[in-house]
């Protein structure tokens, strides 16, 4: 079960180590690939999950 939910489920909040670990867990992902992902195309959750699905 991931952590607990982050405070807005459309953004990635990169400062939060909580939130880092619940996006990790749940786009099945590193933190360096998460790290990278937000770097590429911004902390939309909807889009992260399309770049890391490529």
């Amino acid at each position: 079960m991931p952590p607990s939910s982050p405070s807005d489920p459309a953004r990635i909040n990169l400062l939060s180590t909580i939130e880092v670990n619940y996006w990790c867990q749940t786009l099945n992902c590193t933190e360096t690939r998460l790290r990278n992902a937000v770097l590429a195309v911004g902390p939309l959750a909807a889009d992260v999950r399309g770049y890391l699905s490529r």
